[in-house]
C-alpha cells in the first residue's frame, strides 16, 4: 500500500541556480550534494536536484504541478519572498491561501496553506457540477 510521497526528482540545468531557489528562496535544507545533483529535505519530503541535459526550457501548458505544504502562519512571509522572485503561471481560484509559481527551470510549483479536509469542507459549501464526494462530513459526526 502507498503511504505518502517518497521523494521528487527534478532535472535541472543549473545546479547552483537550483540550489538558490530550493535552499535560497524556499528554505529547503540542504542535506547532501555533488557535481550534478543534490538532496534537500522540505518537513518529511526529500526533493532531489538533478542536472540533465534534456531539461525543459519552460513550462509545460498543462496544468500538472507539485505543491508544498506551508503553514498558515507561515504562508505570507514565504508568499511575499516567492512572489518577489519567481515567476506566477496562474492566480488562486480555490480554497485555501495558495501561491503558483515556476522555479528556474519551469516547473509548476505551488505553495499551500490547507488540507483535503479544508478543500472538501469547502466543497461540500459550494459544489460544482458532477462532484461527488465520497468520505463522510467529518462535521456530522
Amino acid at each position: 500500500m502507498i503511504r505518502g510521497v517518497n521523494h521528487v526528482t527534478f532535472a535541472v540545468a543549473d545546479l547552483e541556480r537550483s540550489l538558490a531557489f530550493y535552499e535560497g528562496l524556499l528554505g529547503m535544507r540542504l542535506a547532501a550534494r555533488w557535481p550534478r545533483g543534490a538532496y534537500l529535505r522540505a518537513g518529511t519530503l526529500w526533493v532531489a536536484l538533478v542536472v540533465d541535459d534534456a531539461t525543459r526550457e519552460g513550462p509545460l501548458p498543462e496544468y500538472t504541478h507539485l505543491a508544498f505544504d506551508v503553514a498558515p502562519e507561515d504562508f505570507e512571509a514565504l508568499a511575499e519572498r516567492v512572489a518577489a522572485e519567481a515567476e506566477p503561471f496562474q492566480e488562486n481560484r480555490s480554497e485555501g491561501a495558495s501561491l503558483y509559481f515556476l522555479d528556474p527551470d519551469g516547473h509548476k510549483l505551488e505553495l499551500h496553506a490547507s488540507d483535503l479536509d479544508a478543500r472538501l469542507a469547502a466543497a461540500r459549501q459550494a459544489p460544482w457540477e458532477g462532484l461527488e464526494i465520497l468520505e463522510p462530513d467529518p462535521a456530522a459526526r
